[in-house]
Formats: structure tokens, C-alpha cells, sequence
């Protein structure tokens, strides 16, 4: 799949399930989980609009004729899917009274690679300044 492709593919499937999450936790979640574990699930839906909207940005405004600019959009999937995921993943298991603990290292690296992510954005904007 073209790297554009694989931007607005996955910028929609971040945007739709983070409307679709962020209304499940407001409605049906409130009142069934603990505060701690409501805020951790709206961290995750947060982070994964805001780079579903980051995906869109990118994929309309790269050329993608380099190889770097491929590695933001590769970077920025990974880093939500680990983020998010296994912060739903925890909320999910925890309160289910089975914390899956094999999720808990995958939350900072998601958080990494989004921000290794942000960092290659960075590089394709200034690089050609210098």
C-alpha cells in the first residue's frame, strides 16, 4: 500500500474508533470504572485523535518521495497502536481483575515511537533549511 494510502487509512480508522471510544467511555464506561482507570482510557483516546489528525496533515501535505517521510507515518501508526492499545488493554484486563502485565512496556514505547515520530516531522520541515 502507498505510504499516502496507509496515512488516510489509518487516520480514519484513528478517528473513527476515537469517537466511537471516546462516546463508549462517556456513556457506558462512567460509573463502571474507577476514576484512575476512566482517565487512563480518555488519555488514550486523546492521544490517538490527536494523532489521527496528525495522519491527515501529514498525508495531505508530504510528497512522500523520501524515505523519512515514510518513517513518520510508519512511526506515528506504531506509537498509537502500542500507546493506545495497550493502555485499553490494561483498562480492559484490570478491571476484569486480570491485568494483562505483558502490555504494561508496550505503553512507553508507543509513547517514544509517537514522539520519534513527531521528531522525523520535524527533520523532513527544517533539514532542507540548512
Amino acid at each position: 500500500m502507498e505510504t499516502i494510502l496507509l496515512a488516510q487509512f489509518f487516520a480514519v480508522l484513528f478517528g473513527f474508533s476515537g469517537v466511537i471510544l471516546g462516546a463508549f467511555g462517556a456513556h457506558r464506561l462512567k460509573g463502571r470504572l474507577s476514576e484512575e482507570r476512566l482517565q487512563r482510557f480518555e488519555t488514550a483516546v486523546r492521544y490517538q485523535f490527536f494523532h489521527a489528525l496528525l495522519l491527515f496533515v501529514v498525508a495531505f501535505n508530504l510528497s512522500f518521495t523520501t524515505p523519512v517521510e515514510t518513517w513518520v507515518v510508519r512511526v506515528l501508526i506504531l506509537g498509537v497502536l502500542l500507546f493506545s492499545g495497550s493502555i485499553y488493554g490494561l483498562v480492559y484486563s484490570g478491571h476484569k481483575g486480570r491485568k494483562w502485565k505483558v502490555l504494561i512496556p508496550l505503553t512507553p514505547l508507543g509513547g517514544l515511537l509517537m514522539a520519534f515520530g513527531w521528531l522525523l516531522l520535524g527533520y523532513v520541515f527544517f533539514a532542507p533549511l540548512f
